[in-house]
């Protein structure tokens, strides 16, 4: 089925489930997003530098669970900044509802100017 892109405001595009293959490919976008879980580790910045320079947002997932691994928030807003200074990012909790307000407010706000 075809889907005319001029109908709508928004389209999500999900990666193949790493943080390599997205990284290499023009699709188009306006702007990229990683999602990143503190469960996964603080590693992610080095090991998938390219994902994290090309990520205009990134969203730290999972912030709840922050005093219980170690994942250590300064060491990863360190590395993104030395790789993406530019990044927007937001630590969310899809439990506790931490930060969601903010990345909507962001995102709507991305929306408008778009289609100023």
């Amino acid at each position: 089925q075809e889907l005319s892109v001029d109908d709508l405001d928004l389209i999500f595009i999900e990666n193949v489930g790493n943080l390599v293959c997205p990284a290499e490919f023009d699709l188009g976008e306006d702007f990229r997003t990683v999602v990143i879980s503190i469960t996964e580790g603080n590693d992610k910045p080095l090991k998938y530098p390219l994902i994290f320079r090309e990520a205009r947002v990134i969203l730290v997932n999972k912030i709840d669970l922050l005093p219980y691994t170690d994942f250590s928030l300064d060491k990863f807003e360190e590395d993104i900044a030395r790789i993406n200074p530019a990044a927007e990012v937001f630590l969310l909790s899809g439990r506790t509802g931490q930060g969601i307000e903010d990345w909507i407010r962001w995102l709507i706000k991305e929306v408008r100017v778009k289609g100023a």
